[in-house]
Parts: C-alpha cells; structure tokens; sequence
C-alpha cells in the first residue's frame, strides 16, 4: 500500500465524518448564499476545527466566493478544500536534522503515543541507515524506560538511561556522550509530561535546553509534541499549554486511525502556529510519516476528480 493510500486508510473516520457532511450541504443548496456558509461552518465546528478556526475559514471563503465570482455551490467545496490546505502549508513543516547528532526531542502528556512514536522514529532513521541513540529521560516512568528498550531492541538503536527517578537532564548529558563517541547521526530524546506540575516540568525542560545547547551547539533542535488525535479540542488545550512551558518546533499527531477528530489539526495549526511535522498512521514501526499537507486534505475532502 502506498503512503497516500495508507492515509487515505488511516483517516476514513475523519473522511467519512467531514466529507459526506460537507457534500450534504453542498448538494442542498443550489445557489451560494448565508444559509449556506453558516450550514458549511457549522460542519467545520462539528469536525473538531474548532469556533475560531471555522469562522475565520468561512471567512476566508465568503471573500474567495466574491472575488472569483462563484455562483455554483458546487465550486465552493473545492475553494473550501484549497484554504484548507493552505492553512496547514503556512510556515515550514519540514523536520531540521542538521549537525552530528540532529537532536528531536519528544514532549506530550502520558498516553499520547510519545514513547511509542520515539520509537518508530529510531524504527525510521535506522531503516534509512542512521545512527540512532535514544534517550530515556522520563525517569518517573519507569514503563516509559522499559517501553523504549524494546523499541530501541527493536530498531537496533542503543539505549541511554538510568535508575527510575534519576535527573532528567543528566540522562540526556550521558546520552549526548554516547552519541558524540558513537558518531550517532540522531539523538532521540524522550522527556517527561507532567503538564498537571507545569512549573517543574519548566525547569526541566530549561535544564535539558541548556545542556544541549552546551554540548550541542551546531546541531538542528526539534522540540516535537505529541498530541493524540481522538482527543479532540483537549489536545488544543495541551497545544496551549505546553507553548507556554516549551519552544515547540512542530507537532507529532498520532492514533489518527482510530478517530473521526482529525480535523483537530487546523485548530493547533492555525490558532497557535504550531506545524505537524509527522502522523502516526497506525500500530506498526513504519507506521509513522512526514506530513504533507495537500495529501492530508485530500484524505478528508476528496477533490471533484477523485
């Protein structure tokens, strides 16, 4: 099965909640007109866009319609469909693996898919023959560390951790000399998700930036969260709050095959400019993607030729 093939798979919840809703109205109104928008905004609402997103992309609509002159209904879906995608192409969603090792540090509440994402990552670069080291730095969990050595078994990645409960950050200095002695291309860094303990996790993740920055300085930093699809408009809540406590450089959107919520993805997108950068497509180790935004539109709204 090929990648767009395996979205489209993935997202046929998400597909069959937007689309068909989208087409219900379109095929109910002949001509363009309020009723209209307001039917097509309400559909985005109920999709997990979000109010402030769906208002400002049937804003965005209404003045497209007038300048191009639309009269036909049907045309509208396709409009629909191209500021959509446009929204999520604004800014760079490309992953920076730059320097020797390119550092992506992975942050998200527990049960996200944080560990498990790690995981296929170090399943990726390995398949692509990098050196991978991940670090084990969520030491209150010690299910998270445990996790991550059968990943890391799984991948033929090596493994930096210590005792449960142990500094974070002095995981990541000891993972950091492992990869420089290595010749690691890509340090892999799991992190804690403690958002209910905001200011501690602060100060950690400040701990562990600076350290990296110390040992690291030439190398690219990605700081990817993790935010579980099926979570709906909570997972705009966690977006918020973790932009607060950490430079966010993209997003990692996961379980996307088991929810009609994909539509959460504009919502952080637009309302905090934070990029998706990878989708989980599923339970396998290759199941993970970088994300391109025309097929992820495509995948929920089918274009009139499809």
């Amino acid at each position: 099965m090929g990648l767009f093939d395996k979205l489209k798979e993935t997202l046929s919840k998400t597909k069959e909640s937007v689309n068909s809703k989208i087409e219900d109205v379109i095929k109910a109104f002949k001509t363009v007109d309020e009723d209209l928008y307001e039917e097509l905004e309400e559909v985005l609402i109920m999709s997990d866009l979000g109010v402030n997103t769906s208002v400002e992309i049937i804003e965005r609509l209404r003045i497209r319609v007038k300048e191009k002159r639309i009269s036909d209904s049907a045309e509208v879906k396709e409009e629909l469909r191209q500021i959509l995608i446009e929204i999520l192409s604004e800014g760079d969603n490309s992953l920076k693996l730059c320097g020797q090792p390119a550092v992506v540090m992975v942050i998200g509440v527990n049960g996200v898919g944080k560990t498990t994402s790690i995981g296929k990552l170090a399943y990726k670069y390995r398949r692509m023959g990098k050196k991978v080291v991940i670090a084990a730095a969520d030491t209150f969990r010690a299910a998270a560390i445990e996790q991550l050595e059968v990943w890391a078994e799984r991948a033929d990645a090596e493994i930096i951790r210590q005792q449960e409960g142990s500094d974070p950050a002095a995981v990541i200095f000891d993972a950091i000399g492992a990869a420089k002695k290595r010749g690691a291309d890509i340090l892999l860094c799991d992190t804690a998700g403690r958002l209910h303990n905001k200011k501690n996790l602060m100060e950690e993740l400040k701990k562990i930036y600076r350290i990296i920055d110390k040992e690291l300085p030439d190398s690219s930093k990605e700081v990817l969260l993790v935010l579980d699809a099926t979570t709906g408009q909570n997972a705009v809540y966690q977006a918020q709050q973790f932009k607060e406590t950490a430079d966010i450089t993209g997003i990692i959107l996961t379980k996307l095959d088991g929810t009609a919520k994909g539509g959460i993805v504009f919502a952080v997108k637009n309302e905090y400019d934070i990029p998706v950068k990878l989708i989980g497509l599923g339970e396998k180790a290759e199941d993970i993607d970088e994300f391109n935004s025309t097929e992820f539109v495509n995948a929920i709204i089918a274009p009139e030729n499809d």
